[in-house]
């Protein structure tokens, strides 16, 4: 007898007794999964990366934060001074990527608890997106902040005294006469930490589940022949 589609899928039932007498080993790995949904809806509220411009006219500096939706902070003040070197306002950068960002992470959430019912090889596949969007929102912070430093306008006032250049995504840096210092805010911390969770569940899930999907590919071929 051959598994279906949906069989494999969803991998190996667990017996009612099997789970009540090992409760722990099948609930450890949706338990690890519920911490890590928690972790993401909470990270939405909170910022995902900071940015502080320290400059001799501003003893308060400038502050800038990118939540997973908009931006806050001094941004009319640090637009006005990339005006001067040539470089684009901050609102021009990832339009699309802040106008899917609440939805992506409800649509991670909802693999997540998807992936609490997958008994197979497809809860990675279920889990990747959001194991995988801490660096992501990096990687694409940094295109974004690279394609901004290295596009000046050659008309702008300053553009003879700045030479194109690529902002830190994390760290410090020197921009002409201006230091910055860009650090990860506390919601790409908690991102962070689901993914480190994610992966810790996906271990104790194959530790779960596959002596069940082995002793079911088994059983399938001593039935085959």
């Amino acid at each position: 007898m051959k598994l279906t589609l949906i069989e494999r899928v969803i991998g190996p039932r667990v017996e009612p007794l099997d789970r009540a007498g090992q409760s722990i080993r099948y609930s450890t790995p949706s338990f690890l999964l519920l911490v890590a949904r928690i972790l993401l809806i909470v990270s939405l509220f909170l910022p995902y990366w900071h940015m502080e411009l320290h400059a001799p006219q501003y003893p308060d500096n400038l502050k800038l934060t990118a939540h997973i939706n908009y931006l806050s902070g001094d941004v009319a003040e640090i637009d006005g001074l990339n005006h001067y070197i040539g470089m684009r306002p901050l609102g021009e950068a990832a339009q699309f990527e802040r106008s899917i960002g609440v939805y992506a992470m409800i649509f991670f959430v909802i693999l997540l608890e998807l992936a609490c019912f997958i008994h197979s090889r497809w809860a990675v596949i279920l889990t990747l997106p959001t194991i995988l969007f801490p660096g992501v929102f990096l990687l694409d912070l940094y295109l974004w902040m690279r394609h901004f430093g290295m596009n000046l306008d050659p008309y702008a006032p300053l553009s003879n005294s700045i030479e194109p250049f690529v902002p830190p995504v994390l760290g410090t840096g020197l921009i002409g006469q201006f230091k910055t210092v860009a650090t990860p805010g506390a919601g790409l911390i908690l991102a962070s930490i689901a993914s480190v969770v994610i992966v810790l569940s996906l271990f104790f899930h194959r530790r779960a589940y596959l002596p069940l999907a082995k002793a079911r590919k088994a059983r399938l071929a001593d039935q085959a022949a």
